[in-house]
């Protein structure tokens, strides 16, 4: 494993759309290892895209306490309400932003091993979930942000 350098703030490779990934193998595996070692080294990071390492691959990594996810080519299939939500980003640091996002989601994705997961999430997590998959396609934080909050 090994610790990947995070993307910040106006790095061309934050703001384009990530190619599926095509096999599920070793290779992705060990991506997604430096992902999730790059996020649990970071101060309060909760997920990671592989875009904001510079890898244009649909990946994301995803941890809020209850064990880490590992998803690949995940879309969203599913959503209901409303949340404001209270948002930072790892390559917006030092910036808290206020954003709606749905208060319900639901996933699709294959895991580490190319099983087929659908996943549902609620409150934090689905603010999670979004944030990602909104990286996957080349939005962030900022394309978001109602408005910019002190903290």
């Amino acid at each position: 494993m090994a610790l990947r350098e995070l993307r910040l703030f106006d790095d061309r490779a934050l703001h384009l759309p990530c190619r599926p990934v095509e096999a599920v193998d070793d290779r992705v595996r060990a991506l997604l290892r430096d992902m999730a070692e790059t996020m649990y080294h970071t101060q309060n990071g909760a997920g990671l895209a592989a875009c904001q390492i510079g890898v244009l691959r649909r990946l994301v990594v995803i941890d809020l306490g209850e064990g880490l996810l590992q998803l690949v080519n995940p879309r969203l299939v599913g959503a209901s309400g409303e949340q404001l939500c209270l948002e930072g980003c790892l390559s917006f640091p030092g910036r808290w932003a206020s954003t709606v996002r749905p208060f319900w989601v639901s996933v699709q994705a294959l895991d580490e091993w190319g099983n087929e997961l659908l996943l549902e999430g609620e409150g934090e997590l689905a603010k999670c979930f979004c944030h990602e998959l909104d990286h996957l396609d080349g939005i962030s934080l900022p394309d978001r942000a109602l408005e910019w909050i002190e903290v």
